[in-house]
């Protein structure tokens, strides 16, 4: 199922020559289609992965600092105006549930979560799972996942995994399937070589060029991760890691 049929960069190539519309991902980015439920955004730190999944979310009517699109609280202006100039272009079909999960901020989110159910604890309970501030990072973002994810739902993720041990990367990637089971769509940013390998999922890296789809074999997370755990005492000895 999908929601966003694609975004389009409306600002012209001749302008883009300042924050952030110089940057890799969206320099090059004129238009971009989703045609899979699940769809990564890769790249190196800076690349400007992580400002487009926020462009995307804030078009789609998220609050810029995460949650759903019922959360309207403000702590710091930290989002860029890429939002402004990319257009997202629906399809005939309406999310029943949606959410944006900032790794960043969402601190700040679990703060509003407790703020909007301190008079319906038991409210709290079976929408998230009790106060996310109350469990580990990492259960609070499964909780998130497992309890407040309903499904028919557009469901925008920033670096989830960055909280996450391997064996809850599985769990996500598990609960992330019924979700898609069941009619949700996902726009990710990740570095997980672990989360990208969910299947058929499209695959998106930030190059020189822009936006360049690539497989999952292909990607450096997988090709990296490889090689470091074929190779690892060579690596260690070449990063002079030994004493």
């Amino acid at each position: 199922m999908h929601y966003i049929h694609s975004i389009r960069n409306t600002k012209p190539i001749e302008d883009r020559i300042a924050y952030p519309f110089n940057i890799a991902s969206i320099l090059n980015l004129n238009e971009l289609r989703f045609r899979s439920p699940v769809t990564f955004i890769i790249g190196e730190n800076g690349s400007g992965k992580s400002t487009l999944v926020e462009a995307i979310a804030i078009n789609a009517g998220f609050n810029p600092e995460g949650g759903t699109k019922n959360f309207n609280f403000h702590t710091k202006d930290s989002h860029s105006e890429l939002f402004n100039d990319l257009q997202v272009i629906r399809t005939a079909f309406r999310e029943n549930d949606g959410f944006f999960l900032r790794a960043e901020s969402f601190y700040n989110v679990a703060t509003e979560v407790d703020d909007v159910f301190e008079d319906d604890l038991g409210a709290l309970e079976t929408n998230y799972g009790g106060s996310l501030h109350e469990c580990s990072h990492g259960e609070s973002f499964l909780n998130l996942m497992h309890k407040r994810f309903s499904g028919r739902g557009l469901y925008l993720l920033d670096e989830p995994e960055s909280a996450l041990s391997i064996n809850s990367q599985f769990r996500l990637l598990t609960r992330m399937n019924q979700l898609v089971n069941d009619k949700s769509q996902f726009i990710i940013a990740t570095h997980s070589p672990i989360l990208l390998a969910y299947p058929n999922a499209e695959i998106y890296t930030v190059s020189e060029f822009g936006l360049q789809q690539v497989e999952y074999e292909e990607t450096e997370q997988f090709k990296l991760y490889t090689y470091f755990l074929n190779n690892y005492q060579k690596m260690v000895t070449e990063l002079s890691l030994h004493e």
